[in-house]
């Protein structure tokens, strides 16, 4: 359980460090940009007095100078408006061909005095001899507009290269899981195969030798159950056979098994939509799911409770739903609980349901959740299967 809050607190603090990263990476791009920003507006500055002292301009004046100011910005989109507020005359501004020019020119012109990219020039009316202004109006270059929008396309691939980064991990990890419990599943049937073959053995000499006794054949009976678990580990990893079969008596069985097996306290109820309900599965790992999430419920009533199993159908798929009285499990472990590694007991590895998980989703292609759990009051398990 440690590892796992672990592995939680090293993608949190990842998370945290990619977050500062964006936030210092985006506070450096806008500060570039304010310095860019008050640079061009430095520029229009000086193309407003180049415009201004053409307009004052004597006949012998020099202009070569302001000429050259007001011809050298090929960047900055401007329109120069008369006194009464008509557009005179614009620079690097380039009409859309499907665009009405006049509508589409007011359009621009409106936005740039909304955001207050306009500077007033000196003007005196030929016409009547008048003091006025006329305005300058500008728009941010496309340089600008290209680095305004940069930082956040930089973020966006930043935020996807981290993104592929963890999930590669993840799938590295989940990888490296899945071998290190297979690798374990089938060292323990290989590990567990030798003294079951020696203990048949024995209980078939002392049934020989002793008939009548029904300790010897209940001794019998659970080297037959060691056989079984130890085949149940060696699938693990591989491909296993599914077969028709019928959820109604391998659900019976289950509950007989834990019955004999489970304090006197603990009720059981079994009910099912129809006599025989037949599905393509594993028997022998779907009984392991059952017995699983029925002997954990058994733990959580602490021997005395009701279990209630209920198997039903629509037209896609089977449900089974496994129901205790127990102390429940808090929402926030819902998901937590199919974990390798969670457990609530002081012995055990929390490998039964990650284990049952993996039968469900991997080999038989269905679900298995948490689908309602109240603290004091119980817990139900949901499997879900494809008709």
């Amino acid at each position: 359980m440690e590892r796992f809050k672990t592995a939680k607190l090293v993608r949190i603090l990842l998370t945290f460090a990619a977050i500062m990263v964006a936030a210092v990476f985006l506070l450096l791009s806008n500060s570039l940009l304010k310095k860019l920003r008050e640079e061009e507006y430095h520029k229009m500055e000086i193309f407003a007095k180049a415009y201004e002292t053409l307009n004052k301009a004597k006949k012998n004046d020099d202009l070569s100078l302001v000429l050259s100011i007001i011809t050298s910005n090929k960047t900055i989109p401007i329109a120069i408006l008369n006194y009464d507020g008509d557009i005179n005359s614009t620079l690097n501004i380039n009409v859309p061909a499907h665009a009405d020019s006049v509508s589409y020119l007011k359009e621009r012109v409106s936005a740039m005095r909304a955001k207050g990219n306009e500077l007033k020039l000196d003007y005196t009316n030929p016409d009547t001899n008048r003091f006025q202004y006329i305005y300058v109006c500008y728009d941010d270059s496309v340089l600008l507009k290209s680095l305004a929008v940069f930082p956040y396309i930089e973020l966006a691939v930043l935020v996807i290269f981290i993104i592929a980064v963890i999930s590669s991990l993840l799938g590295f990890n989940k990888s490296a899981q899945k071998s290190v419990w297979v690798g374990l599943s089938k060292e323990t049937a290989h590990q567990l195969g030798t003294p079951i073959s020696s203990l048949m053995a024995w209980t078939e000499i002392l049934q020989s030798d002793y008939p009548d006794d029904e300790h010897i054949q209940e001794m019998g009976n659970d080297v037959k159950r060691l056989e079984l678990i130890a085949d149940r580990f060696s699938k693990i990893g591989s491909t296993p056979k599914r077969e028709p079969s019928d959820l109604v008596s391998m659900l019976d069985r289950v509950i007989n098994y834990m019955k004999r097996r489970s304090p006197d306290n603990v009720r059981f109820n079994f009910s099912s939509t129809a006599e025989s309900l037949i599905v393509d599965v594993n028997v022998s790992l779907l009984e392991w799911v059952v017995e699983n999430i029925c002997k954990n419920a058994i733990d959580a009533m602490n021997g005395s409770g009701t279990l209630t199993i209920a198997l039903t159908q629509n037209e896609q798929i089977v449900s089974i739903e496994i129901s205790d009285t127990g102390k429940g499990i808090p929402k926030h472990c819902f998901k937590t609980v199919f974990q390798p590694g969670y457990t609530t007991k002081q012995r055990g590895w929390g490998l039964g349901l990650s284990l049952a998980k993996r039968i469900v989703s991997d080999y038989h292609k269905g679900k298995v959740f948490v689908k309602s759990s109240e603290l004091g009051v119980g817990t139900t398990f949901r499997i879900e299967l494809k008709k």
